[in-house]
């Protein structure tokens, strides 16, 4: 009877097992500024919610500063990340412009954007931060374009379409901010859907006149 030969599970090298332990690092500081805040977020918690030992993370990120500039380009990453997965989750429908403004609405739900409205803030006052946001937050709103262009009309210029979304982002995270004072999450959304009412008619009104002047 031939033996049959087990094939032993490769060991990391010492490059993966850095990169996990970055990465861990990273989303710990992430769900630090969800909980905590930009102020709250420390070292010695990001490295409890880590569950490695500081010495670990003083080797892979010397102070905050480190640390947070490289969460700011790993956040910018989820948020892309997840922009074009929820994209393919969402039907167009009859109504594209209803669907690009529902799919916004989705987007700026959850953690992630918790944490990023931490770090505009901190930016204001620390221009490292800024400065790092500044770089990515470009990537970021081209990922959003991207997922949201399925949903324009062919008729409409992307031109057109790019200044409406960052209207509606504009108008978004505007609410959602001043939500953060008082959280009322069906508030939120009358004032948001108060918000889509007048936004879908500046689009009805943009594709009128493009169909006029064909």
């Amino acid at each position: 009877m031939a033996r049959i030969e087990v094939a032993k599970p490769q060991r990391r090298t010492q490059e993966q097992r850095s990169t996990e332990m970055r990465t861990r690092l990273l989303d710990a500081t992430v769900d630090c500024l969800v909980e905590y805040g930009y102020a709250g977020t420390t070292t010695p918690r990001v490295a409890e919610r880590a569950g490695v030992t500081r010495g670990a993370q003083v080797h892979h990120f010397g102070s905050k500063t480190d640390l947070v500039v490289a969460a700011i380009s790993h956040l910018a990453q989820l948020r892309a990340e997840t922009a074009m997965r929820e994209m393919a989750r969402v039907e167009r429908g009859d109504d594209p412009v209803a669907a690009a403004l529902d799919f916004l609405w989705e987007l700026h739900q959850g953690p992630l954007f918790i944490a990023t409205v931490e770090l505009w803030v901190a930016g204001r006052t620390d221009p490292v931060l800024a400065a790092a946001m500044e770089k990515v937050e470009p990537f970021v709103n081209n990922a959003v374009l991207m997922a949201v262009a399925r949903f324009v009309p062919d008729e409409i210029r992307r031109k057109e379409a790019r200044d409406f979304i960052y209207t509606a982002m504009d108008a978004l995270r505007g609410i959602l901010i001043s939500n953060f004072i008082d959280p009322d999450t069906e508030r939120a959304r009358r004032r948001w859907r108060r918000a889509t009412a007048h936004l879908h008619n500046i689009a009805d009104a943009a594709l009128a006149d493009v169909r006029r002047a064909e």
